[in-house]
């Protein structure tokens, strides 16, 4: 799963998760922000590729790295 929170002043107001596969809101400014991205159609397809991009790249690492130090 890929999450993008997004914090102010140590309060996250705005997470992004692939699993949901949009932004959600915690604050009033935060839920505000995520109403305007979620209408942004190239700003989700972008999101949701960093799933692709970051995590399913790397996980045959992180995994085979786990698996040597147990």
């Amino acid at each position: 799963e890929f999450i993008r929170s997004y914090y102010y002043n140590k309060l996250e107001f705005t997470r992004f998760s692939s699993s949901v596969g949009k932004f959600v809101g915690f604050t009033e400014y935060g839920v505000r922000n995520a109403e305007y991205w979620n209408n942004d159609a190239s700003l989700l397809s972008g999101e949701k590729a960093q799933k692709e991009v970051y995590c399913l790249h790397n996980i045959q690492i992180w995994y085979n790295n786990m698996l040597t130090k147990s």
